[in-house]
């Protein structure tokens, strides 16, 4: 198993998953100051892993492939 085989999402899906995961965990402090907020966590902690749980079980990726 590769290195490459264990990350399942792209730059671009990882930055937007970051992104999203701030957003909304802004929400615990700002604006409606919910705990619904800290669901944040989920998008955050996958885009800075880069692998998601859910996509493996869908089989979907959007990290390419590295050519050998």
């Amino acid at each position: 198993m590769s290195v490459s085989s264990l990350f399942n999402e792209g730059m671009p899906d990882r930055l937007i998953r970051v992104i999203v995961g701030i957003v909304v965990i802004a929400l615990v402090f700002v604006g409606p100051k919910t705990p619904w907020g800290w669901l944040g966590l989920v998008p955050l902690i996958t885009g800075l892993v880069g692998w998601c749980p859910a996509y493996t079980l869908l089989g979907i990726r959007t990290c390419p492939l590295r050519k050998s």
